[in-house]
């Protein structure tokens, strides 16, 4: 077997637009925005639902992953470059459900959920800053950014420095070896 299940190859690139789109709109757009801007709460709540959404696609691909073959790990020719390849699939799993998580726990500690999704009316309240919840969602949103950037730079290693054709195995086609 040369690719993964089509259901892997689908949530991979979905959750990693996804998750690009989530950093993208934390770290750059809705950092720099004030609460008491009216545009604010619109933002927050497309980034909570791309983050709500992340976390209900996590558990399906766990699943999905567990429960399908999956061809051997891609091998560098280094032992602890194979095994820091491995370890980082599971590390960017557990960063994608710690910022769940930590999403979650500041909307819960702050009340975000009605104020964002329209039910109370309330504003924002006046910061995020400070909240345990909070922290650790931008400490983990810096990990993942470089997790994802060391990703990104070891499949292009694959792709056109070791020359394996690791691109074929996530994305659709024949699974069988050829």
């Amino acid at each position: 077997m040369a690719r993964y299940h089509p259901a892997l190859v689908a949530l991979h690139w979905i959750m990693a637009l996804m998750i690009i789109m989530a950093l993208f709109f934390g770290k750059v757009l809705l950092s720099a925005m004030s609460n008491s801007d009216p545009a604010k709460v619109e933002g927050l709540a497309g980034h909570m639902t791309i983050g709500l959404v992340l976390g209900g696609l996590l558990v399906l691909r766990l699943g999905v992953r567990l429960l399908s073959e999956s061809p051997p790990h891609a091998k560098t020719g280094t032992a602890f470059l194979d095994r820091v390849g491995a370890a980082t699939h599971w590390v960017m799993y557990l960063l994608v459900a710690l910022m769940v998580a930590s999403g979650i726990g500041i909307a819960m500690s702050t009340g975000l959920f009605p104020i964002v999704f329209g039910a109370s009316g309330d504003p924002l309240p006046e910061s995020f800053n400070g909240l345990a919840p909070r922290v650790a969602h931008g400490i983990v949103s810096t990990l993942l950014l470089a997790l994802l950037a060391l990703h990104v730079l070891a499949a292009l290693y694959h792709q056109f420095v070791l020359r394996d054709g690791l691109f074929r195995r996530m994305w659709f086609g024949r699974r069988k070896s050829e």
